[in-house]
């Protein structure tokens, strides 16, 4: 996809939806980085569902750390991964208070320094938390961007780079949720809802679905 037409792209998403939210639900950087690092491979939905009662127990990382991972695992049974997320997110809150006085870092290598810390949610913490113009690439963006063009990549980290070159400049920030929200929306995995896409025009998939029966 030539630059000026993920540009437009971008813009037909932002035209759309003028000012995206996060999904998930959160008090602070603590409780953002908390909840980023439960949400993989488990939806928003079941995240938020396990974050209302565990931020009420545990809503900085003193109280997290002190909770333990036992005590974590109450909560998050639910989620795929519970017991390594419980493990990672007790150590994760000792680290912070360790090294950063309880307080969520800025930098990034800081962030991926931390248990169960990636790249993906590095850049989500910068982008919401700090309004930093990062590009979190998770499933849902790996797909859009192959399939329609707009990114091509063999990895979320190429991804993520050819995102950041053809964004324009005032919507990168912006653009990370855009694109989670059409991924997972509208430019479904096992069949794109292509008919209500409000990018259409700009998409080189080539096996657009036309309407819901096809």
């Amino acid at each position: 996809m030539a630059a000026a037409q993920a540009a437009g792209f971008i813009r037909a998403l932002a035209e759309a939806n003028p000012a995206p939210q996060p999904e998930l639900e959160y008090r602070d950087p603590f409780t953002l980085l908390v909840a980023v690092v439960l949400s993989a491979q488990t939806t928003d939905i079941a995240v938020n569902k396990a974050t209302a009662t565990l931020f009420e127990e545990a809503p900085d990382a003193a109280s997290m750390a002190a909770l333990g991972a036992e005590g974590i695992a109450r909560h998050i049974r639910r989620l795929g991964l519970w017991q390594a997320k419980a493990k990672n997110v007790a150590a994760l809150a000792s680290l912070l208070l360790e090294r950063h006085g309880g307080e969520v870092p800025r930098e990034r290598e800081a962030l991926e320094a931390l248990p169960g810390v990636g790249r993906k949610t590095a850049n989500v913490v910068l982008n919401v938390a700090f309004g930093e113009n990062a590009m979190a690439v998770d499933t849902h963006i790996f797909r859009l961007g192959n399939r329609t063009g707009l990114a091509p990549g063999d990895t979320p980290r190429a991804v993520e780079d050819a995102l950041v070159k053809r964004c324009p400049p005032e919507l990168l920030r912006d653009a990370h949720h855009w694109l989670i929200l059409h991924g997972r929306y509208v430019c479904k995995a096992r069949r794109p809802e292509c008919w209500h896409c409000v990018a259409r025009a700009f998409c080189n998939y080539p096996d657009k679905v036309s309407g819901p029966s096809d």
